[in-house]
């Protein structure tokens, strides 16, 4: 669960953000520079808000108010980036394995590499290297990385926007079943508005700093 009012001062603008999620997909649609990124960057603790209050899994994260900010590395949350962000001098099973994080925690839930690698449909990669395999593949295994570190939370920043449609077709229905799944709460960031109303439960647009909800008629997930 996911709950975040918070504002964000920007050149030229400032973002403003009011956002409940309990469950499924909040997809975020706008153009480049309306704020979208920084959204994410804010729930995740890379940037701080100007005011304002975030809470994670009923985990007060942020509030100006209270001078709370918990790092990043504390909030338990996945974040899938736009370039991936793998290594390249790693296998994909270390990769994956980077994103699992230190000591024993019993509270969080917890996959094996198995079954992350498993469920992705990945394991016949875990010994190649970033560049011999393919952008779909890459997601996937980002994907996996983010999935390790048992998060509450998960973010997507334009996770598909470089794969060929047949492919972001293919990811897209990936992505709805995995939240089915796993079931926490996703916030994805698309400039596509079809994907954004195929892939969310709830659909907001941001320009400029400026929140709106967008009703959405999506297709029957088979």
């Amino acid at each position: 669960m996911i709950e975040a009012k918070f504002g964000k001062e920007l050149p030229g603008f400032e973002l403003e953000i009011n956002i409940a999620l309990t469950e499924g997909i909040l997809a975020v649609v706008g153009p480049s520079g309306a704020g979208k990124t920084t959204l994410l960057q804010c729930v995740a603790g890379l940037q701080k808000p100007s005011w304002g209050e975030i809470r994670i899994g009923g985990r007060l994260v942020f509030s100006s108010r209270e001078a709370k900010n918990i790092p990043a590395r504390e909030r338990r949350i996945g974040y899938l980036f736009q370039d991936y962000a793998l290594f390249p001098h790693l296998t994909v099973e270390k990769n994956v394995l980077y994103g699992k994080p230190k000591g024993d925690d019993r509270r969080a839930k917890r996959l094996s590499l198995a079954e992350v690698l498993r469920m992705l449909g990945i394991e016949h990669l875990k010994n190649r290297y970033p560049g011999q395999i393919s952008g779909g593949e890459k997601q996937r295994v980002a994907l996996a990385r983010a999935l390790m570190t048992a998060p509450e939370l998960l973010l997507l920043d334009e996770p598909l926007s470089a794969l060929d449609p047949e492919t972001r077709s293919a990811l897209q229905r990936e992505l709805r079943r995995l939240q089915l799944e796993w079931q926490i709460p996703f916030i994805l960031v698309t400039h596509d508005l079809r994907e954004a109303e195929f892939l969310g439960d709830q659909v907001i647009r941001i320009n400029r700093g400026r929140q709106e909800e967008l009703a959405i008629c999506r297709p029957a997930f088979p």
